[in-house]
């Protein structure tokens, strides 16, 4: 797990496409959606002038990572958020949590190719979506469009990822950017709630567990952005003490430094020098683990 501290930012952005392609040509189905190419569409539709895109990758990049690593057959709906619990939202701050909730859900169902299941939770962050005056963004139209792609996983993560990087433009042109950070914590907490339930056993040298550490320098870009709306709002002010919570177990996260310049080959990986590796011991992780689990149960449970 080696970054270099000056490129984290770069790194996060070219990880969303490194994982979210399986080809270099994009070849489109019949209704002109990209088979191959995931990050043709994202580079085309996402805010790209919103600052928020560059410091949070989107809840899909770390799904279509964990899938690409050999997770390709972890299908557990039981630890998504039950649908039935959108009555229990009935705040902005609750409603827009569980919006970014359910929509790593419903992106979940699309990378792991649940069919029935991606349907039933685009109905859910339809609901929600409604409620945030997301109307214009999400339309009945997306749903044609998944039903008639429920065999292509490819697809599916196209749309949703479409899905979600539009409810981005939305907000920021609805100047509701205190919503927006609630919805992208609550993306981000989803995210990090599946990829540490789907590691069954503790290996420091696993990439999803890797990867997981390496998310630390994007809880500290979430704080930042957080830290813009929590003077003018209690809600966000609440959450961003969670994520402070949170990153005091991240911290605990030990970082050694390297020494030399250039690049080294290292397996199949090309690595930076003279950057940092974070060090995750056993421990560390089942702290960063169970107060993912606490704070995500809190936001979905309206506890």
């Amino acid at each position: 797990m080696k970054i270099n501290q000056l490129i984290v930012a770069s790194s996060i952005i070219a990880s969303l496409a490194l994982v979210s392609c399986s080809g270099g040509e994009k070849n489109e189905d019949e209704n002109g959606i990209g088979k191959d190419s995931v990050a043709t569409s994202t580079e085309t539709n996402t805010p790209s002038s919103y600052e928020t895109f560059f410091q949070v990758p989107s809840p899909g990049e770390m799904l279509t990572f964990i899938k690409s690593v050999g997770k390709k057959d972890s299908k557990n709906v039981a630890i998504l958020n039950k649908t039935d619990n959108i009555s229990k939202y009935t705040d902005n701050k609750t409603k827009s949590l569980n919006f970014g909730i359910y929509t790593t859900d419903l992106s979940y169902c699309s990378i792991f190719n649940m069919g029935a299941e991606t349907i039933k939770y685009f109905k859910v962050v339809k609901q929600l979506g409604d409620q945030l005056g997301l109307s214009a963004t999400i339309q009945p139209e997306i749903m044609e469009r998944l039903q008639k792609n429920l065999e292509n996983s490819d697809s599916l993560s196209l749309i949703t990822d479409d899905l979600y990087f539009s409810t981005f433009e939305t907000l920021e042109s609805g100047k509701q950017g205190q919503t927006l950070a609630l919805v992208v914590t609550g993306g981000w907490i989803e995210s990090m709630y599946l990829a540490v339930s789907m590691v069954d056993k503790f290996n420091a040298n696993s990439p999803v567990v890797q990867r997981i550490a390496d998310q630390k320098y994007t809880l500290e870009n979430l704080i930042e952005f957080l830290k813009k709306y929590e003077g003018s709002s209690e809600d966000v002010k609440q959450v961003k003490a969670d994520m402070d919570a949170l990153m005091v177990a991240f911290n605990l996260l030990k970082e050694e430094k390297l020494s030399g310049n250039g690049l080294k080959q290292d397996g199949k990986k090309k690595l930076i020098e003279g950057g940092v590796q974070l060090i995750i011991d056993e421990k560390t992780f089942t702290d960063i683990k169970n107060k993912i689990i606490s704070i995500r149960q809190s936001y979905s449970a309206n506890q």
